[in-house]
């Protein structure tokens, strides 16, 4: 399961298709630490260059501040878009995290998450 947390957006300069450096969260932005990402997490992410864009999970590591790159979708035909220098990338929710609760049959799902009980007042 992905870590998701609020309001995180970081720069990069990071170049090419590998492995990113993140650089300094964006202005009215907290970084992925300050937004509670721990060394290890894994989190979906959105990175945008230009108009170019790329979504998929990635894993943390504080050391170095880095961020693996596994893509799941992107404007470069479904691979890792070619990061120009100047791009940035947040923590986001996609439509696989968000769509784990059958809401019409109300059962749960495998990757059912209790929490999700308050949304039907249902049981896990």
């Amino acid at each position: 399961m992905v870590t998701l947390v609020n309001r995180a957006k970081m720069s990069t300069s990071s170049t090419g298709t590998g492995t990113i450096t993140l650089g300094s969260a964006e202005s009215g932005y907290q970084s992925f630490a300050d937004a509670g990402v721990a060394d290890g997490d894994t989190v979906r992410y959105t990175i945008e260059d230009g108009t170019a864009f790329e979504i998929g999970s990635g894993v943390y590591t504080a050391t170095g501040t880095t961020l693996s790159r596994t893509v799941s979708e992107s404007s470069n035909s479904d691979l890792a878009i070619t990061l120009s220098g100047s791009a940035t990338v947040f923590v986001t929710a996609t439509a696989r995290d968000i769509n784990i609760y059958d809401v019409d049959g109300g059962n749960a799902s495998s990757v059912y998450d209790a929490s999700l009980q308050a949304l039907d007042g249902g049981s896990a």
